[in-house]
């Protein structure tokens, strides 16, 4: 979709919007499913990169630790644990600029993709920057899904981080889709950015082929020491009118309430999925911020009646690609 067919969906009156984006959802997502993630820090801190909304930034100072890679034998435990929870869907993030074939340190991740993938679990990964022959040996390893945000519009990026560019992470995204690795790509509300900002943001997912898998939308969690500490929450209808328009853009990708979502009202997480958000992250911790409980999200599932989305079976990534995907232009 273009940005001025985006721009009318979002600015429809908020019911009629929420009315159009509930028929596109259950024609799509008929069967009131909600799939749940576990997300896990296998690398913490000391990262090279500067955005100005992350705890983990080697550039500011946060109070966070610095752990190093974790190993096999800790990972596995925790991706057991997280899959007889219900979690279908393994998540795992890196604090590092990106992987590169040969290093030590994407051997070591290999192994811990392949020892995910042997649980029957969907695996996703968040490593940073990575070419073609990186992708491939991820996906050979089991990675079922890349994730790689690109976190606002192109014009507005700049502001949020200076040590890589938004071309780079196109660069990443078009390696990971030719090498058939579903895309789980999203972005971040409550950067200083405009609703424009995030239409044009929600205008290349849309130009993406195939579309995401997974779209994350994660509200900013202000964090002391970073450039964005003091930033305003992000208004829930503002939220609710961005999931909506998404939902209506790409009717066949999973929207992800990601970071941000324990500072919502039951209320404002309701109105979330009834206007097409169907996937949350799943355990009382993001990467390095709280979330809301295992036990609390499974109770109020079931207040909406919504299901646990039922683990793949026989899943299937998107075929090779050669379509480079690049920003949609005026």
């Amino acid at each position: 979709m273009s940005f001025e067919e985006l721009q009318n969906i979002y600015n429809l009156p908020f019911f009629d919007l929420l009315t159009r984006s509930r028929q596109v959802h259950v024609t799509y997502w008929p069967d009131n499913s909600v799939q749940l993630c576990t997300l896990l820090s296998v690398k913490t801190g000391g990262c090279s990169e500067d955005c100005a909304y992350c705890s983990q930034s080697a550039h500011y100072k946060t109070g966070v630790e610095r752990r190093p890679l974790m190993t096999v034998e800790e990972v596995l435990p925790i991706a057991r644990i997280a899959k007889e929870n219900g979690s279908t869907r393994f998540c795992m993030g890196a604090a590092w600029k990106g992987v590169r074939m040969g290093e030590p340190k994407f051997n070591q991740m290999l192994d811990i993709v392949r020892a995910v993938s042997s649980l029957g679990m969907e695996v996703c990964v968040t490593l940073g920057e990575l070419n073609e022959e990186e992708a491939r040996a991820l996906r050979e390893a089991g990675v079922t899904a890349y994730n790689h945000n690109i976190d606002t519009s192109p014009d507005f990026y700049p502001n949020i981080v200076s040590t890589h560019t938004f071309e780079d992470r196109l660069h990443t995204i078009a390696a990971v889709q030719r090498e058939g690795i579903a895309l789980c790509c999203g972005g971040i509300l409550g950067l200083g950015e405009s609703v424009s900002d995030r239409l044009r943001m929600l205008e290349v997912l849309c130009s993406f082929n195939p579309p995401p898998e997974s779209i994350p939308i994660n509200c900013l969690v202000p964090i002391p020491g970073t450039p964005l500490e003091n930033s305003p929450p992000v208004d829930t209808f503002d939220l609710v009118r961005l999931i909506a328009t998404t939902r209506i853009s790409l009717p066949s990708s999973k929207i992800r309430l990601s970071a941000g979502r324990s500072s919502l009202s039951p209320e404002a997480q309701a109105l979330c999925f009834f206007a097409g958000a169907n996937s949350i992250f799943f355990g009382d911790r993001l990467l390095t911020t709280p979330n809301t409980s295992t036990n609390q999200d499974l109770q109020f599932l079931q207040k909406l009646g919504l299901q646990p989305l039922e683990p793949f079976t026989n899943y299937s990534p998107p075929q090779k690609n050669s379509t480079q995907p690049i920003p949609a232009t005026d």
